[in-house]
């Protein structure tokens, strides 16, 4: 070997076994683990991954509270989202979303009874819970009805094209997801079983 490329040659060498290194090397920095609760701690992740479009992607909640509209004292939102594979970008899936109101919220349209324990109904695109009277006065509010409703975005003309099976099977996801929040709801505000 010509003395000129000794250098290099050990160089390159050294470079490779560090290369070679670094990559068998464990790596100890863990990334942090995602929160199992989202929506102020009314919704586990479990159940806010039922709502699924198809399109993958970690969920991700943002949380807001406002103060009421009028003389309403409670609004609590969110907005359970899913990353986009490749992109900083996140979609919507559903809004889930506590507020005290003043007039009793009545069932909708072919709607489904929320089941045994629990005040409600649900849709496809839409579930609404209500809690016990004494859950609206612990939380500082005059109204007389405290209400957890899970709202997706609307699909115009979607839903008519929906197979029943597909139907019940959106039912069944929107009524977990408020059922489970309403359940949550009153034990974090410490009022009556739904």
């Amino acid at each position: 070997m010509d003395k000129k490329w000794l250098p290099l040659t050990v160089v390159l060498g050294v470079a490779g076994a560090a290369v070679v290194t670094a990559a068998l090397w464990p790596d100890d920095e863990k990334k942090p683990a995602l929160p199992q609760a989202l929506c102020q701690g009314a919704l586990s992740r479990q159940t806010a991954e039922l709502i699924d479009d198809g399109k993958g992607g970690e969920v991700s909640a943002e949380e807001w509270v406002s103060p009421g509209k009028g003389d309403t004292a409670v609004f609590k939102g969110c907005a359970v989202m899913r990353a986009n594979p490749g992109s900083d970008y996140r979609r919507e899936l559903f809004k889930l979303v506590v507020a005290d109101e003043r007039h009793a919220p009545g069932p909708r349209k072919d709607s489904v009874a929320l089941g045994p324990g629990f005040k409600g109904w649900a849709l496809p695109e839409e579930a609404k819970a209500w809690l016990p009277a004494d859950c609206a006065a612990r939380t500082g509010s005059t109204a007389p009805y405290l209400t957890v409703t899970f709202i997706a975005p609307s699909k115009k003309g979607e839903e008519q094209q929906k197979d029943s099976a597909e139907r019940d099977t959106a039912i069944r996801n929107s009524a977990a997801i408020v059922r489970e929040a309403a359940a949550n709801v009153a034990r974090l505000v410490g009022c009556g079983a739904t």
